[in-house]
Parts: structure tokens; sequence; C-alpha cells
């Protein structure tokens, strides 16, 4: 295995089930570290500064934004939340394999800086099951579900642009592709 640190995206629509898989992964891939990024919201019960995020000020978030300090970013319900460029570096140097889960947005923003990043999409068997699975969750208000699908659509266009495709139509068989898909990028 090389000793130069790697970069790992997964991107998918929300309902995909990107969150089990990337739990299976790490299991069977110790060596994974997910992206920790930061923000301004403030932390929560069991929350821990460094695991979860790096909480920091509005005052610091902004400053870094004006030194272009985040490779992405976005404000969400009033706070702000990065992922800074230093991490990244500082993790690839370390020879660490990083873990981003990403949207379309900010996986373009982590390619576009760092080009050997390898990006896996994964794939809902269809717009009509993904809507299934986003409804069999019980979280959602209608508005939101409608947001949901509507983004995922879109999301879905882009799915030839990115190094590996992944359907989820079981998630035993696509946590199986994915495994395969992560020895190679890892040993590569």
């Amino acid at each position: 295995m090389s000793t130069e640190g790697k970069i790992i995206v997964i991107v998918a629509p929300s309902g995909t089930g990107k969150s089990t898989l990337i739990k299976k992964l790490k299991v069977a891939f110790p060596i994974l570290e997910e992206s920790i990024s930061d923000t301004t919201r403030p932390i929560r019960e069991g929350e821990e500064y460094g695991v979860n995020y790096f909480y920091i000020s509005k005052e610091e978030f902004e400053a870094n934004l004006e030194k272009q300090a985040y490779l992405e970013w976005a404000k969400v319900h009033g706070n702000y939340y990065g992922t800074s460029i230093r991490f990244v570096e500082k993790g690839l140097s370390e020879g660490k394999v990083l873990l981003f889960d990403l949207d379309v947005q900010g996986c373009d923003s982590i390619k576009k800086a760092f080009p050997q990043a390898k990006i896996v999409f994964i794939e809902p068997p269809s717009l009509e099951e993904l809507e299934k699975r986003l409804r069999g969750r019980g979280t959602e208000t209608e508005d939101i579900i409608k947001l949901r699908i509507s983004n995922a659509r879109k999301e879905l266009e882009r799915k030839q642009d990115y190094d590996y495709l992944v359907l989820n139509d079981d998630i035993d068989s696509a946590y199986d592709k994915l495994h395969e898909v992560f020895s190679e990028i890892i040993k590569g």
C-alpha cells in the first residue's frame, strides 16, 4: 500500500443507504478516517471536539472564509459548516485514507482541489423506490420529501461523472461492491 494519503468521497441522494454502508465500511476498513468539519453550531451532549466536529466561533469561521481556508462550506439553519483545506492536507501528508460523505457540490469542490480523489456514487434502484424509503423513515415532512426527490433527480443526472457507480437495490450486494471498490482504491 502507498504511504501517500488518499481521499475517497461517497456521494448519494438522501435515502440511498449511504450512512448504513459507511458504517459497515468503517468496520471492514479501520484505516478509514472520516473527514471532520468545522462548525459554528453549539456542541451537543455526547459530542466531542475533534471527533464530531471542530466547534469554532462564527467570527473564526468567517475569518477562515476570508482566507479561503475551506474546500467547501455551507450555512445551514444559521450555522456554518466547512471542510478545512488544512485538515485534508495534513491527513494526506500523514498517509491517511480520508473518507468524505458529501453532496454533489461539495464533491465537485473536493475534486477540483484534489483531482486524485476517488468519487463513489451510490445510486438508488429508482426514484420511486427512493421515495418509498424516504417515506418509510417517517422523519420528514411532505415538503422535505418532495425536495429530497427533486434533489435526487438532479444528482442522478451526474452519476456518470464519478469514478465508481454502485447500485443499492440490495444493501448486502451494494456493500459487497463497495468493499471491492474500497479495496481497489486503498491498495492502489
